[in-house]
């Protein structure tokens, strides 16, 4: 990991059937109004999870200054994106859950009853007692809001993003495994097996499951790493049903969480540490593009995927450019930085030019 710097989740993936109207409620109720970039084109790189074929799409990048990972909204242009054929439970093989941040849980989620938003439940607290509720947005995907205490800008928002995830596995040794060894997430919060009470008003809540959250003991550093902050990993592992796999049958891109993206620097050594623990690159944009730098329009990098032990698809992203104040042609180099360094606040808080408002 000497090598390696992760500089925190940059954004959850979130397949959508129309781009325009998912962002404008991710706006509304989670912040999420600055652009990083926004563009229409052939998703080429992604066959082996797009039916062997190139799909074109129009994707979104978008983030909340409070803090967070912010969310790649990504829309099929070539094809009408498939939902899951049944209902997804608690302890499929996936990402579950997206945790967005709050300061105030109870606050929220008075603020979002009155909003008359779907809340499959009422506030309830997790096995260390910390309050939360569930929440689904308007295309099914399940929202856990949570405390946080990682905030980078104050500004008028009920939530922070994304503070982490819920993914189901099959084999709970395995995935620790991973997401300690190659992710930093070498903390256990809570490991508790049960029926759990927080969990009744969720699809599959009334089975038996093994939880553990996991924290970075390790500081994050780099870039973006104050404003992209903590997180956390909460696996979930069935314990009387096999589980299904939340993709099975469907492609990279179809309605749901379609990946995990963390920003790192040091791609080259994440490669070779991730093929020597045995999940090496399944794409790598600098080996599979003709050029070694990935041209997003907007903003341009090295992107690579992993699977996890149950196949569930972790991005890594080592940006190069990004546009901080596009109307003035201001575009970031990030090449030549010190891969530990912080960018200094007030040039991440330039982002908020980029607003994007209804």
């Amino acid at each position: 990991m000497s090598d390696v710097v992760i500089c925190g989740i940059q954004q959850v993936g979130i397949g959508v059937s129309n781009l325009k109207e998912a962002w404008k409620w991710y706006r509304e109720n989670f912040g999420m109004d600055v652009r990083v970039f926004e563009e229409k084109a052939q998703a080429g790189l992604m066959k082996i999870y797009t039916g062997g074929k190139a799909r074109y799409r129009h994707a979104a990048l978008v983030l909340n200054l409070q803090g967070g990972g912010g969310f790649e909204i990504w829309q099929y242009t070539d094809r009408v994106p498939e939902a899951p054929e049944f209902d997804i439970c608690l302890g499929d093989l996936g990402i579950f859950a997206v945790k967005i941040k709050t300061k105030d849980v109870e606050n929220t989620f008075k603020q979002f009853k009155l909003r008359n938003l779907n809340l499959p439940g009422d506030v309830q607290q997790d096995p260390r007692g910390e309050k939360y509720f569930f929440i689904k947005d308007p295309y099914g995907n399940l929202f856990q809001v949570v405390n946080g205490d990682s905030w980078f800008r104050k500004e008028k928002k009920l939530t922070g993003a994304a503070y982490g995830v819920m993914i189901g596995t099959s084999n709970m040794a395995l995935a620790k495994k991973f997401y300690s060894n190659i992710l930093g997430y070498d903390q256990v919060i809570y490991d508790e097996t049960g029926v759990f009470n927080d969990f009744a008003d969720i699809n599959g809540g009334d089975q038996k499951v093994r939880r553990v959250l996991l924290y970075h003991s390790k500081k994050r550093m780099g870039a973006f790493s104050r404003m992209f902050g903590t997180s956390y990993i909460e696996l979930i592992e069935s314990t009387n049903r096999k589980p299904r796999k939340i993709f099975q049958g469907r492609l990279w891109g179809d309605l749901g969480f379609i990946h995990l993206c963390y920003d790192i620097r040091g791609m080259r050594e994440m490669k070779k540490m991730c093929q020597q623990v045995g999940f090496p690159f399944k794409v790598d944009s600098e080996t599979d593009h003709e050029s070694s730098v990935f041209d997003m329009g907007e903003a341009s990098g090295h992107f690579a995927y992993v699977e996890d032990p149950d196949g569930t698809l972790i991005e890594f992203v080592e940006t190069h450019k990004i546009p901080i104040i596009k109307k003035l042609g201001w575009y970031l180099n990030l090449s030549n930085r010190h891969p530990e360094k912080a960018l200094p606040n007030w040039m991440i808080k330039a982002l908020r030019f980029n607003k994007v408002k209804d």
